[in-house]
């Protein structure tokens, strides 16, 4: 990735903490940055917080659509409605760390098993007794767990709220591969970056 695209993704890292803080000190809302090309990506937008990287909130969209109206509204999503958390308070932002993930490259594989860890995302959907399942980790994920592909769809079946395993289901599922440009930002990071 040359440096002009470096420079735009951690725009993006910053817009990000700029509409967390606006919303958490109840000002308005940041506009898009000006002048910063506005493509059509889905996206995930990561918190986690110290030095551990605890996640905090992801939540993305695998919906297509133009930064300038998804980005500011996921940063919040992910940061304050993610259920599976508490929502961030102002205190937690000097810890934070937000992630940008745009996700790019999807293809789908016959073979669940058929991807590269550290490498690509994965997507799996399946259909059990009526019920629709589905469910994702980004490319990160398994690599950060120590998984390999067989763990991680175990995991993924899981997440995906199913609890009879990755093998009950293999023959019925559906699955892409994506790979993700991204640039995480911490807090720190972010005031160096604002100039503050």
């Amino acid at each position: 990735m040359d440096s002009q695209n470096q420079l735009d993704l951690k725009i993006l890292a910053a817009f990000c903490f700029n509409t967390l803080i606006a919303k958490l000190d109840k000002k308005e809302l940041p506009n898009y940055p000006d002048g910063l090309e506005d493509p059509k990506y889905p996206i995930f937008v990561t918190w986690t917080k110290g030095p551990e990287s605890d996640l905090r909130g992801c939540i993305g969209t695998f919906q297509g659509q133009r930064l300038s109206k998804i980005l500011g509204q996921y940063s919040l999503i992910s940061a304050l409605q993610d259920d599976r958390f508490d929502p961030i308070s102002k205190a937690e932002v000097p810890e934070l760390q937000v992630g940008v993930s745009l996700l790019v490259n999807f293809t789908s594989i016959q073979d669940p098993l058929a991807w590269e860890v550290g490498k690509h995302g994965i997507e799996i959907s399946f259909e059990k007794n009526g019920r629709p399942y589905n469910g994702t980790f980004l490319p990160e994920v398994a690599p950060e767990q120590g998984w390999d592909q067989r763990e991680t769809l175990e995991y993924l079946v899981r997440k995906a709220g199913y609890s009879k395993g990755f093998e009950s289901v293999r023959d019925s599922m559906r699955a892409k591969t994506y790979e993700s440009l991204k640039v995480k930002m911490s807090f720190d990071e972010y005031v160096k970056f604002k100039g503050l």
